[in-house]
């Protein structure tokens, strides 16, 4: 994702247990979840619950590059 200076995205809750895990290339992002806020910089990496409330945030001066990855909990048969 690119986030322009002072950027922000919503981030949308997906199936339970799904896990997310961000890592943050140029710039700084902000990341929230649950009430946590989480600081990247460069090169930082942090795993968190994607199945509850988050969103992001660029509080820096320059565009903010970082990337997502998504792990989908399996969901049951019936």
């Amino acid at each position: 994702m690119e986030l322009p200076p002072g950027g922000t995205m919503t981030g949308i809750p997906h199936t339970p247990g799904t896990r997310e895990y961000l890592t943050c290339e140029v710039g700084t992002i902000e990341l929230t979840e649950s009430g946590q806020l989480w600081r990247l910089e460069p090169g930082d990496v942090v795993v968190f619950r994607g199945d509850q409330k988050h969103g992001y945030k660029n509080p820096g001066r320059i565009k903010t590059v970082a990337y997502s990855v998504i792990a989908l909990a399996p969901v049951a048969s019936p």
